[in-house]
C-alpha cells in the first residue's frame, strides 16, 4: 500500500474569508491577512471582533503555511503573515519579505489524534499500528508544519516505520481533518485550534516541544499602519483569550 497525496483546488489557492461590511468599506481598503490552516477558526473569529472594534474590514487567505510562504515570495499581496511556524517568518525575514521588527511570537500551537470513537473507544500514538487502522491522515511535512509536527512525534515514538504505508498526505492540516471527516482515514493527526469544531473525538498529544507560531508584516504591504494593529490585537490580553479558548498555549504569561 503507497501513501496517498490529496491536493484540492481550494488546498492550493486557500480559503478566502471576509470580515466585516463589504458596504461600508471597499474590498480594495481591506486588510489582507496569510494565515495558516489551523487558525481558520480562531482567526474567523478574531477577525470579526477587530472590525467590530476598529471599522477596518479583514480579508483572509488560509492555507499551508509553506504553500503561503511562496505565495509571498512571489508578489502575492498580503498585509500581514501569520505562519504555523516561526521559521518560514525567519526566512522571509532574512529573504527582506517581511518588515524588520514586525515579527512576533503569538501562540504555541498543540497537535492531537482525532478519530470516531465509536469505532476506536480508545485511541494513542502507539495504537495506530493496529491492522483495524488503515489510513491515517497528515498534512503535508513539506509545506505544512503540523505535518512535519505529525511525522516527527511519530518517528520518536517509534511507529512512523509501522504506519507509513498507512499515511494519507492531505495539503493542509484542515484537509486533513477533512479526510477523517469523510471517512477517507480512520484516524488523523491535526492542530487542537481545529479539532473542537468537529463531530470526531480529539485526544492530545503531549509534547515538550509545541509549534511556535509567529506572525509579521509583509514589506510590501501598503496597510502597514492597519497590519500593525491587528498584530497588536492578537497579542492582546483579548485576542489570546480567544487564541488559549481554542486550543492554543500562549507564548505570554497571562494575568
Amino acid at each position: 500500500m503507497k501513501p496517498l497525496y490529496l491536493i484540492g483546488f481550494v488546498g492550493l489557492l486557500g480559503i478566502i474569508l471576509f470580515t466585516g461590511c463589504a458596504e461600508d468599506q471597499p474590498d480594495e481598503q481591506a486588510l489582507t491577512v496569510a494565515a495558516a490552516s489551523d487558525l481558520y477558526h480562531v482567526f474567523s473569529e478574531l477577525g470579526e471582533a477587530f472590525t467590530e472594534e476598529t471599522g477596518i474590514q479583514v480579508r483572509f487567505t488560509f492555507g499551508a503555511t509553506g504553500q503561503l510562504t511562496q505565495q509571498i515570495r512571489h508578489g502575492a499581496p498580503f498585509d500581514l503573515f501569520a505562519a504555523a511556524d516561526e521559521t518560514y517568518i525567519d526566512q522571509l525575514l532574512e529573504a527582506g519579505f517581511i518588515e524588520t521588527g514586525s515579527k512576533e511570537v503569538y501562540a504555541l500551537g498543540q497537535i492531537g489524534l482525532i478519530f470516531a470513537e465509536d469505532q476506536f473507544p480508545e485511541m494513542s500514538v502507539e495504537r495506530l499500528v493496529s491492522p483495524h487502522i488503515e489510513r491515517i491522515a497528515i498534512a503535508n511535512p513539506e509545506h505544512a508544519p503540523y505535518g512535519r509536527k505529525a511525522k516527527e512525534i511519530l518517528q520518536e515514538l517509534g511507529v512512523w516505520d509501522h504506519v507509513q504505508e498507512k499515511i494519507v498526505y492531505a495539503d493542509s492540516v484542515r484537509q486533513a481533518l477533512q479526510v477523517v471527516e469523510t471517512g477517507n482515514a480512520e484516524v488523523g493527526l491535526v492542530a487542537a485550534a481545529i479539532a473542537q469544531h468537529s463531530p470526531l473525538s480529539f485526544e492530545l498529544i503531549e509534547t515538550d516541544e509545541p509549534l511556535v507560531q509567529a506572525l509579521g508584516i509583509v514589506k510590501a504591504s501598503k496597510r502597514k499602519e492597519e497590519a500593525r494593529l491587528f498584530s497588536d490585537f492578537i497579542l492582546s490580553p483579548k485576542g489570546q483569550e480567544m487564541l488559549i479558548n481554542y486550543g492554543f498555549k500562549s507564548p505570554r504569561p497571562q494575568h
